[in-house]
């Protein structure tokens, strides 16, 4: 991800998927694309502080997954769903060619995981193909 022209592509992309996903949902509270290693690429809904914490975090879970998934011999991890008291942070992996992104969307008690499954995989395909 080296290349600056391919970074500023994504981060439009980003932008317009991460805006688009927290827009078409009820009840989201933040929606960050972010590279594997953590780092932001663009953010809905948060703050740049928060989209970097966020960020940074999902990456972790993301990678979690990985292993979970590795160990248990289910094939490789596509995402990871953490329900809470107060709603629930569905991390999703999104491989291109040229690079590993996570979509992190966090919502509260009134969004629905099905719905956002869905979108944030619709999302997801958008930036693969892109």
């Amino acid at each position: 991800m080296a290349d600056e022209a391919l970074l500023a592509g994504l981060r439009v992309l980003a932008r317009v998927e991460a805006r688009a996903l927290a827009a078409d949902l009820g009840g989201i509270r933040a929606v960050v694309v972010a590279t594997a290693d953590g780092f932001d690429l663009a953010s809905a809904l948060c703050s740049e502080a928060e989209a970097r914490r966020v960020s940074a975090l999902a990456s972790s879970i993301a990678a979690i997954g990985e292993v979970v998934s590795a160990e248990t011999g289910l094939g490789r991890s596509t995402g990871i769903t953490v329900n809470t008291e107060t709603g629930f942070i569905h991390v999703l992996q999104v491989r291109r060619a040229d690079a590993l992104l996570v979509i992190n969307v966090v919502a509260g008690p009134d969004a629905v995981l099905a719905q956002v499954v869905l979108r944030a995989a619709r999302a997801a395909q958008r930036l693969v193909q892109a």
